[in-house]
């Protein structure tokens, strides 16, 4: 993998909460329980564009997804997610990191602006207190 900060990225954002889903080999990063990024490696009896890379999964606007796969080739339609709204990112390719690190804060943006005005205030104010 091209990117060593990259879970300590996602873990560093407010509210995160990291699981594994052992049946889908998933490493899935939340916000308020909702799913903002996955980190997973799918075996080779998937589809050859993902079959055996390293990926993560992030949430995009979808007028923006395919946007950026035409733009970066390591950028492909989300893994097992609606493709309107989810891209897959190869993390052996060479996508450069401003761009993924952007990808992924869109994301996180995305999935906290839908929680609850509540759960964001307790999110941030726990934030603050750390």
């Amino acid at each position: 993998m091209n990117y060593p900060w990259l879970e300590g990225y996602l873990q560093k954002k407010p509210g995160v909460t990291k699981d594994f889903k052992e049946e889908w080999g998933w490493r899935r990063y939340k916000v308020g329980e909702k799913m903002f990024a996955a980190l997973l490696h799918p075996s080779e009896k998937y589809d050859a564009l993902y079959a055996g890379k390293d990926l993560i999964t992030v949430k995009c606007a979808p007028e923006m997804a395919p946007l950026l796969r035409e733009k970066y080739p390591e950028v492909l339609a989300g893994f097992y997610m609606d493709k309107r709204s989810w891209n897959s990112i190869d993390l052996n390719g060479a996508l450069p990191e401003e761009v993924l690190r952007e990808m992924i804060d869109e994301s996180y943006r995305l999935v906290f602006e839908k929680l609850t005005k509540k759960l964001q205030r307790e999110i941030l104010e726990q934030n603050a207190g750390q």
